[in-house]
């Protein structure tokens, strides 16, 4: 039986892939700072789907190494890894806290650098297995730290796919747009203005990125508006892009 571990699987996107994984019949191994959600989270998908779920409460930036060891332990290999956990910052850049855009950082880079090179080497010696790393369309519009994280995760992952072909491993950026999570809710960021067309499901955006995995992507951009936008985006002028990545989402009162 393989073993999936996901990142952020407490909640929108990762909650969605643990949900779906186990559905497959996958094994899987928990990771996030809440102990009590993952105990939670656990607990439905042994009683619904009668699969291992594994608990490993960690704090991606400052405690990634216990998820190293993890994704090490040969005896018990890890098939694929979905790195999904991540946040956004609240404010603009000039007003946030300079630790807060570090923190930032280190989960959404730093993290996924180093759990990818802790579980790719056995998955290349056992000839099979999968990295999925969740990056985000707004990699594509520069406007934030977030942004600037996304795009290096679609870069990172664009990167690696070469390196691996003959292997049986597999890297793929998953890009969404819009989801509808407690993502913003956190940021505190108002998206009431949002057009309905834009929001995405989070059981269809892992549908989606599940289907192209298995068609060997590089990067999946789920819904029909963003696979248009994440085409255009690098065909726009560069003052029509910025322009764009300035208009920032208000932040609730």
């Amino acid at each position: 039986m393989a073993t999936a571990l996901v990142t952020g699987p407490t909640a929108g996107i990762g909650l969605a892939f643990v949900r779906a994984l186990a559905a497959r019949g996958h094994d899987v191994v928990l990771v996030s700072r809440d102990e009590a959600r993952l105990e939670a989270v656990a607990g439905e998908l042994r009683g619904a789907y009668g699969v291992g779920a594994e608990v490993l409460p960690a704090d991606l930036a400052t405690g990634v190494e216990a998820v190293e060891r993890r994704l090490l332990d040969a005896g018990r290999p890890v098939d694929l890894l979905v790195n999904n956990a991540g946040f956004a910052t609240r404010g603009r850049f000039l007003s946030n806290d300079v630790a807060d855009e570090e923190y930032l950082l280190d989960v959404l880079v730093r993290a996924v650098l180093r759990l990818t090179h802790a579980a790719l080497p056995g998955m290349v010696e056992r000839g099979r297995g999968a990295v999925v790393n969740v990056s985000s369309v707004a990699g594509w519009v520069p406007r934030s730290t977030y942004s600037a994280a996304k795009a290096w995760v679609t870069a990172f992952s664009e990167g690696l796919a070469p390196q691996l072909r003959g292997t049986g491993v597999q890297v793929m950026a998953l890009a969404p747009g819009f989801v509808r999570t407690e993502f913003h809710e956190r940021a505190q960021l108002n998206m009431s203005g949002l057009p309905s067309w834009m929001w995405l499901d989070a059981d269809a955006v892992v549908a989606a990125a599940l289907k192209d995995l298995r068609r060997r992507k590089v990067v999946s951009v789920p819904g029909a508006v963003y696979k248009v936008a994440a085409a255009a985006l690098p065909r726009l002028p560069r003052s029509l892009v910025l322009g764009i990545g300035q208009r920032h989402p208000s932040r609730r009162n």
